[in-house]
């Protein structure tokens, strides 16, 4: 069952923490440092073995996984034990593989108790202009295998600023690229927000619900308006089509297996294609996290293999498919179990 213990591995590898490198050690690659997502904040780098692929943090210090070197094959090891036989890095684009993505800003004027983008240290604010962006993405597109753009931001001064530059920086990428895919991952309120980001060219859209749980919603983010949410992304359907609208479902903060099969099956019963993605605790979201949920048992191997194969599961009776969505988490597939691509 060597596909079976791949998945685990994979499994084991997004919960596990990061990967110590060997002494003197060359990367074949640039590292990456995002300000978005689970690994924010900290220098990372894409690993993949046996058609799976992860992307973890990296240091020549420490870390609960260390790579190793003979004859330029690359291994890896596990608290000192063997882990994986054959292990091969992936270039980055921006943030992920085969993707320019990019965070248009990391401040945001909400207050989720999960995200660590607005406490990252302003030295990290890339400060990208909407033509920044797009040499950018035309030198990677130059130089190596782009399949598509990715856009994401906190909401920096109010909702309709941030989509407004949402929508400018949509319209040069897709003036400059008119076939490329170009996802988005914005806060909208109303649905001439939706309808603004399509029009400017967005053919992806990812509105994240977050938790399934309206309890544990409202005490994450409390200042998030949850039912525009699901109604936005219900609206959003009709303009951008069934399997290109995905949203996040954060699992690890106190929920039950049944209420994520519930709004497993409410969104996939709509067109949606939720992304299942385990909690990250780290000391800059650890003390907003107590705050919010109290201590909570983190996630293991085992429920994040149940959960992707539930997935899996409620997406093919609706018909749906992960391979459909070509930009933003579904297509980099690193940080999370993906139905359809990792099983």
């Amino acid at each position: 069952m060597e596909e079976d213990l791949n998945v685990r591995k994979k499994a084991e590898l997004i919960l596990g923490g990061g990967v110590r490198l060997p002494k003197d050690f060359v990367f074949p690659h640039r590292v990456s440092t995002s300000t978005a997502g689970p690994g924010a904040g900290s220098a990372s780098a894409v690993f993949s073995f046996g058609g799976h692929r992860v992307k973890k943090g990296i240091s020549y210090g420490s870390g609960e996984f260390e790579l190793a070197e003979n004859g330029g094959l690359l291994s890896m090891r596990r608290n000192g034990e063997p882990f994986l036989e054959d292990v091969r890095i992936e270039p980055v684009v921006f943030h992920c593989p085969e993707q320019a993505f990019f965070n248009l800003d990391k401040k945001c004027i909400y207050n989720c108790a999960f995200c660590v983008s607005p406490m990252l240290s302003g030295d990290l604010d890339k400060g990208l202009s909407d033509e920044d962006i797009v040499r950018m993405t035309k030198d990677a597109v130059n130089g190596q295998k782009v399949v598509s753009v990715s856009l994401t931001s906190g909401v920096f001064g109010s909702v309709d600023e941030t989509v407004e530059r949402f929508v400018s920086c949509v319209s040069k990428l897709r003036k400059e690229f008119p076939a490329l895919p170009i996802g988005v991952e914005p806060y909208v309120s109303k649905r001439e927000h939706v309808n603004a980001l399509k029009d400017a060219g967005a053919t992806e859209i990812k509105l994240n619900i977050q938790s399934p749980s309206e309890t544990i919603f409202k005490n994450v983010c409390p200042e998030l308006d949850r039912d525009n949410i699901i109604d936005m992304l219900q609206y959003s359907i009709g303009v951008f089509g069934r399997g290109k609208v995905t949203s996040n479902v954060i699992f690890g903060m106190g929920e039950t297996d049944e209420e994520i099969k519930k709004m497993t099956e409410f969104l996939c019963s709509k067109g949606i294609i939720p992304t299942f993605r385990a909690l990250h605790r780290n000391p800059m979201n650890s003390g907003p996290l107590m705050t919010a949920i109290g201590r909570q048992p983190p996630a293991d191997a085992d429920r994040v293999i149940k959960l992707a194969y539930m997935q899996k599961e409620k997406l093919s009776a609706y018909g749906l498919d992960t391979r459909s969505c070509r930009t933003m988490c579904l297509e980099c597939a690193c940080c999370d179990l993906v139905p359809f691509r990792d099983l």
